[in-house]
């Protein structure tokens, strides 16, 4: 994993284009939990291409996306500069480059599997501020619920580069409990979809960097 900068560099188009947006009802809930309102400021970590942080932007919150991949970053900029409550840093989860306590939340979707935990952790107890939280997120992708999903899984284990060893199921109860330091923290599940014709599912296919 020591490319996880790099490795979606040739696949931002897709990405952009094919990958999920996150469950109105996760973002909720999210915000209610963490209190955020337009004076919060939220650090989204590996921020890709802006999804997860497109949908924060609407609460009126500060957002700032730190995120290393250069063509991931731009794509970002591009797209959410509009809103005058984005900003984006070049900065890494271990080394965000933010300043000492100034963020109220930490979200980081579809990438804390590619952090070094330990490192990551450190970084967001000198950011947060006293009151801060964390929320690590992913869209779950169902693998076994019909037979189409059984057969593509097991075209990823038999076709993908490296599929198994940079799955984010690899993150389990023990990785969150060593993280957050206790079993103090709250799992919450949402159902989430894509409907996809040939060209989406080809496109979603190519955004996986292990494809």
């Amino acid at each position: 994993m020591s490319d996880a900068t790099t490795r979606f560099s040739n696949r931002v188009a897709d990405y952009e284009k094919y990958r999920p947006a996150y469950p109105q009802a996760a973002v909720a809930f999210l915000v209610s939990q963490a209190s955020i309102d337009v004076v919060s400021t939220i650090a989204d970590i590996g921020s890709g291409t802006g999804i997860l942080s497109k949908q924060l932007l609407k609460t009126g919150a500060k957002v700032i996306g730190v995120e290393p991949n250069a063509a991931m970053r731009s794509a970002a900029e591009s797209n959410l500069s509009h809103a005058g409550n984005f900003s984006s840093v070049n900065g890494q989860a271990e080394a965000t480059t933010l300043p000492d306590a100034s963020v109220d939340l930490i979200t980081a979707a579809q990438a804390f599997h590619w952090f070094d935990h330990r490192a990551f952790r450190s970084e967001c107890r000198r950011i947060l501020k006293s009151n801060g939280q964390v929320a690590l997120i992913w869209n779950n992708r169902l693998t076994d619920t019909s037979p189409f999903l059984r057969d593509y899984e097991q075209l990823l284990l038999q076709h993908g580069t490296d599929y198994a060893q940079v799955n984010h199921r690899q993150v389990g109860q023990p990785e969150l409990i060593d993280f957050f330091g206790s079993d103090a923290f709250e799992s919450r599940t949402f159902a989430n979809e894509q409907v996809f014709d040939w060209q989406g599912l080809l496109g979603r296919v190519r955004s996986s960097s292990y494809t």
